[in-house]
């Protein structure tokens, strides 16, 4: 089951769950208010084949270098 990423629309909490991919848009209540009125977010990822990072790295501004380090987000992979 995929993990999806959602933001609550009346207060704008963040959260994640895990669902079914057909009930991914389906309305889910907000864990910090309850009202279900929360809108599925855009997530980044890491994919590592064998030759290296394929997709992302895992850094926050995802156009980070193969070897982890980034100028700009200042941020250093864990690999």
């Amino acid at each position: 089951m995929p993990l999806y990423e959602y933001v609550c629309v009346d207060c704008e909490a963040h959260f994640d769950a895990l669902r079914a991919m057909s009930a991914a848009d389906k309305p889910i209540a907000c864990p910090k208010c309850g009202v279900e009125n929360a809108r599925r977010a855009i997530s980044l990822f890491s994919a590592i084949g064998s030759n290296g990072v394929i997709a992302g790295n895992g850094g926050s501004c995802g156009s980070c270098t193969p070897s982890g380090s980034c100028a700009t987000c200042a941020s250093r992979s864990s690999r």
